[in-house]
């Protein structure tokens, strides 16, 4: 047997202010080959699993492109194009192969592509031919398509936000392919429109229960997956919402049934299954008032993770101007104020000028006396744990101080994961009593050891979780909570 595998990949803030380029992607990831090396990102933690599963059954695995960007705004046009290209060449050459792996996100837009997924399948389908299985591994936050679906033999989802099971989901897309292959099942995919868009936490409740369920039926009957698109809401396509996709062996009846029970169930639990976002007052308020900390204030609205720019300095503003002290921030982007930070070197104390660069979304600069405590050139944090624990680059990195907070700066555009975002910079992250993290949710399954609260903060951002206060113009507006319409 042979397999192909390849990834292509971002997740597209439409509202975002800058285009996704191949500079991007250079500097999030891009390896060809195979060539991970000892500490792949965790989109590329799939493709190893799918190489050591073929490999352990004596198939050949033919790796293609494996490419990532941060998120942002659009990919351009020639980019897309050109990666797409370069996969579909690598899969000419090494046809003919006996099945197709693609790892993507699943809310990739291109300037004139509003489903890259779909278009990419559809491009691997024309080359094989309709009998060659093709798995597809997609972020929960994607925008789970009809083109997808009739073009691809199984899907799977994430389960879990945050992504701490990117392994295990991998491994059971392998299962699905190579058990077809071997003749044991013929997957086939339900898709049900849940008519809803949002951000569900699955580390808590009715989400954590609603997700066990989920699992649950995997393995009954006919049932071999059971998948949920949370949709990514700052992505402006057609197709935009919540999906549930059920893959049966071979029983579209029960599928279907399947897919629209959960989906039924999901609508009735939506207004118990947003966060409860605060402002960035009233999230200092509770912090200032907790007897112990750290208290971590989650800055949804700056998570470069939905394709914000990372820089906004609306919280560190109001925490100077309160007077905050004994606080400290990560992961704020601005290159430039590395590279004088790190010019100026360790112990220096000067004026600088910090964040805020991208636009209103960013918030003004700020204009700080500042002391450099530490320069990392190569500094880095992790996600995950166990198999499922990816490296996640910080770049070159400094940590500078202002009246009593304490700043982590950053070349490469990353959100805040662990508090290793902190230490690794000299900063002992349990000994604050705030730590602001740039991130939605990701950073929860590392910080909730230590941290004796959480609020998540709605301030002004490129990821404002208002959806209502977001200019669509190719959505679907008939979805919970924009209209009160659903299943």
């Amino acid at each position: 047997m042979k397999i192909f595998t390849a990834l292509l990949g971002t997740e597209t803030n439409t509202f975002s202010p800058f285009a996704t380029g191949f500079q991007n992607f250079e500097q999030t990831y891009l390896v060809r080959q195979g060539n991970h090396g000892d500490q792949p990102w965790v989109f590329a933690v799939p493709l190893i699993i799918w190489r050591q599963r073929a490999q352990e059954r004596g198939w050949h695995v033919s790796e293609s492109l494996a490419a990532f960007a941060t998120p942002a705004g659009l990919t351009r046009r020639d980019v897309y194009e050109s990666y797409r290209q370069e996969i579909i060449d690598d899969l000419q050459a090494a046809m003919p192969v006996d099945a197709v792996l693609l790892n993507m996100h699943g809310a990739m837009v291109a300037t004139g592509y509003d489903d890259c997924e779909g278009d990419l399948i559809a491009s691997v389908r024309k080359v094989v031919g309709p009998d060659v299985p093709i798995g597809v591994g997609l972020d929960l936050h994607c925008h789970l398509t009809k083109w997808m679906v009739d073009q691809a033999d199984a899907m799977i989802t994430f389960k879990e936000y945050p992504h701490t099971d990117f392994a295990d989901r991998a491994e059971e897309l392998f299962t699905i392919i190579a058990d077809t292959l071997e003749g044991k099942v013929k997957p086939h995919m339900s898709l049900y429109d849940c008519k809803m868009i949002g951000v569900f936490h699955t580390t808590t409740e009715p989400m954590r229960s609603f997700v066990d369920e989920m699992s649950h039926w995997e393995g009954q009957g006919d049932v071999l997956s059971v998948s949920l698109s949370h949709s990514f809401p700052w992505g402006d396509v057609p197709e935009l919402g919540a999906r549930t996709l059920v893959v049966t062996n071979n029983n579209p009846t029960a599928g279907t049934q399947l897919a629209k029970s959960l989906g039924e169930k999901l609508f009735k639990i939506r207004d118990q299954l947003q966060p409860n976002y605060t402002t960035i007052d009233d999230a200092l308020d509770q912090a200032l008032s907790h007897p112990t900390g750290p208290v971590v204030l989650a800055d949804v609205s700056d998570n470069s993770g939905g394709g914000a720019p990372n820089d906004s300095t609306f919280v560190l503003q109001r925490m100077l101007e309160r007077g905050v002290q004994n606080a400290a921030l990560a992961c704020l982007w601005d290159p430039v104020a590395v590279m004088v930070a790190t010019e100026a070197g360790e112990g220096a104390t000067f004026a600088l000028r910090l964040g805020g660069k991208m636009g209103p979304v960013s918030g003004n600069p700020l204009d700080l006396t500042v002391t450099v405590t530490k320069i990392v050139p190569d500094a880095v944090q992790y996600l995950g744990q166990g198999k499922n624990r990816g490296i996640s680059p910080l770049g070159e990195a400094v940590a500078l101080h202002v009246d009593g907070i304490d700043i982590v700066v950053n070349s490469l555009r990353i959100q805040t994961f662990s508090p290793e975002a902190f230490t690794n910079l000299g900063i002992e992250a349990t000994q604050r009593q705030i730590l602001v993290v740039k991130s939605m949710q990701h950073f929860y399954g590392n910080f909730v050891p230590i941290a004796k609260d959480i609020q998540y903060v709605a301030a002004p951002g490129a990821m404002l979780p208002h959806f209502d206060q977001l200019d669509y113009q190719k959505i679907n507006r008939q979805m919970w909570p924009l209209t009160a319409a659903g299943v």
